[in-house]
Parts: C-alpha cells; structure tokens; sequence
C-alpha cells in the first residue's frame, strides 16, 4: 500500500489549480452542510480576496493534492475570525482538522497575544468539537431564530401578540445618528458582561464598541435599515436599541439589541422588536425589498430572550457551538 505523505501550508499559486477541485465540493454543500445564507463566493473571487489579504487560507495535502482547507480573516474585527474549515467529500474531518488548526494557531501566534480567535461551528463543524476542545477552545451554545415573512404563521403569531400600550414615560422612534454617543453606552453595558464579549473583546471599552456600531451604521457589515432600527426611550432618553440590516436585499438580521439594565425585565423588548418587525413588514409589503426573512441568534440558555422571540413570531431554525479561543498568555 501507498504510503500517503500529509502537509499542511498556506494557500500558494502553485495550488491554486489543484485546490479548485475541493473549494468547488465545498461551494456545493455551502447551504446543505455549513447553513451558508447566502452563496459563498466563487472561486475567482475567492483566490482574488486571498491575494488582496482579505481572507487568508490554510490548505491540507495528501500526496501534494489539496483535500481540505480553512479560511480567516483578521481584517474585519478585532478578533481573529475563523470562517470555515471543509474537508473534501467531507471525508476524515476530525483528524484533517486538527491539522490545519494547529498550523494557523502557529500562523497568528503573534496576533493572539491580544486578540481572542471566533469560530462559529456551523453544520457539519459541529462534530470536531471534541479535537479543537483539547486545543484550548471554549464554547457557547447559540441558537438561530428566524422569522419568515412568506409563512402566514410567523406573520399571525405577531398579530396576535398581546403587546398593548408603552409602559408611560416611554417611546420609540426610527434611528438617527444623532443617537450614537447613547447607543454605545447602552450596548456596552449591556454587552460588557455577556457571552459576546468572549469572543468579541471591542464589548469591553466604548471605544471598541463603537467601533462595532459605527460599522453597523455605515454598511460595513451589511446594509444599514435606519428606518427598522428602533430606538426605545425613557423620559426623551434613549435606553434601548434594535439595529437592522439587510443581506443581498432579501435576508433582514438583528446585529444588536440591548437595553440599558435599569429598563430590563420590565417587558420593554417586545415593544422595541414589535416595532421593527412591523416595520420590515411593512417595506416587504410595499416591494422596498424583497426580503425573505428577519434571522437573530442568543444563546441557548437564555430562555427569556427565546420566549419573546417565540411570542413574536420567530422559530428557532439550528443551534451551534460558538468557540473561542482566549487570548494567549
């Protein structure tokens, strides 16, 4: 029997002909497999956003052919963002996992002295759970709700949710930049203790968390909705906040949402989330967009976030492990 020689390397001209076959059998099983919303790029845009340093890809040989890869990115935020790890045909993931995880903690050993790793285990990277716990990851559990416009189910459910009148001394009202210096102070502290901030460590200081809402706001990370972000006050006071955004004009998804702890468990998030679900409804109905569906995650253990949700509308679609890796020490 051959003796098969295994390697693992960054990406490289010299592969990029050889390492079209298993980029392709991931394409393919990109919604089945890994719950991608949107299609991944193709490969030419793939190995261009590789050359421009947008991401960065680590591939596995066997006999000097690709047969798997993982992709990052260090880029977007301030974490150092694990995107995907695909093995061809999904064959001996495990230990070809492994692999290319121990190569890129050597590849930002540097960068991890001050940055956390985030790596959302999405499909089928549920089952290497067990081989990157043994290399320091830990996890939170988070679950996918979804709201789907074109099911009359979730569009009854919130018609029919008992929501009344504000609470007196409250409002709402539509974003307005004017209302930033607020937002990141009601985010921070409402995220600087939360599971978020594990594998987000910008939820630690204002300035880090206006970095995360500046790039809301201004596109980087989607489509900024102004009109369906929702904006909760007390007494002419913003003290809560629902951020929306849209994904390839059809797919609405909830960032942030966060009210300040003084207001919390008072029942005012269902007034904040009611107004821009409606309002999302309101611009699908009238063709602003052809939007699908609104999608939010919480963590699994966080049954009062999961019931609103429920009470509103939302179904909860999948769950997955949200690993990190904290800084190195």
């Amino acid at each position: 029997m051959q003796e098969i020689c295994q390697d693992v390397k960054a990406l490289s001209p010299q592969y990029y002909s050889s390492f079209r076959t298993v980029y392709e059998d991931f394409c393919k099983c990109a919604f089945t497999e890994y719950k991608f919303e949107l299609e991944p790029l193709d490969y030419e845009s793939f190995i261009e956003s590789c050359e421009n340093g947008l991401i960065k890809c680590i591939i596995y040989t066997e006999n000097n052919v690709p047969e798997a890869f993982l992709v990052y990115t260090l880029a977007i935020s301030e974490s150092i963002e694990l995107n995907i790890i695909h093995s061809h045909n999904l064959e001996n993931i495990g230990q070809r996992s492994c692999a290319l995880i121990k190569f890129f903690m050597e590849e930002v050993k540097k960068e991890r002295k001050e940055k956390v790793v985030c790596y959302p285990m999405l499909g089928k990277q549920k089952s290497i759970v067990g081989e990157i716990s043994i290399l320091g990851f830990k996890f939170v559990g988070i679950a996918v709700l979804r709201f789907l416009l074109h099911e009359s189910s979730s569009r009854q459910i919130l018609k029919i949710a008992q929501i009344g009148e504000l609470p007196k001394h409250y409002s709402l009202k539509p974003w307005d930049d004017s209302y930033m210096n607020d937002a990141v102070r009601v985010v921070q502290n409402a995220f600087s203790t939360s599971a978020d901030a594990l594998f987000d460590t910008r939820f630690s200081s204002l300035d880090g968390t206006y970095d995360i809402l500046n790039k809301i706001v201004t596109n980087v990370y989607a489509d900024f909705m102004p009109e369906a972000s929702s904006v909760l006050f007390y007494n002419n006071k913003p003290v809560g906040f629902c951020f929306m955004n849209i994904t390839g004009g059809k797919i609405v998804n909830i960032p942030i949402f966060a009210i300040s702890k003084e207001h919390q468990a008072k029942g005012l998030s269902k007034y904040l989330l009611a107004r821009s679900l409606n309002t999302v409804i309101k611009m699908s109905d009238e063709n602003v967009f052809p939007i699908t569906e609104i999608n939010t995650n919480t963590e699994t253990n966080n049954f009062q976030a999961l019931k609103m949700y429920r009470n509103l509308g939302f179904k909860e679609d999948y769950n997955y492990p949200q690993s990190y890796l904290p800084v190195l020490r």
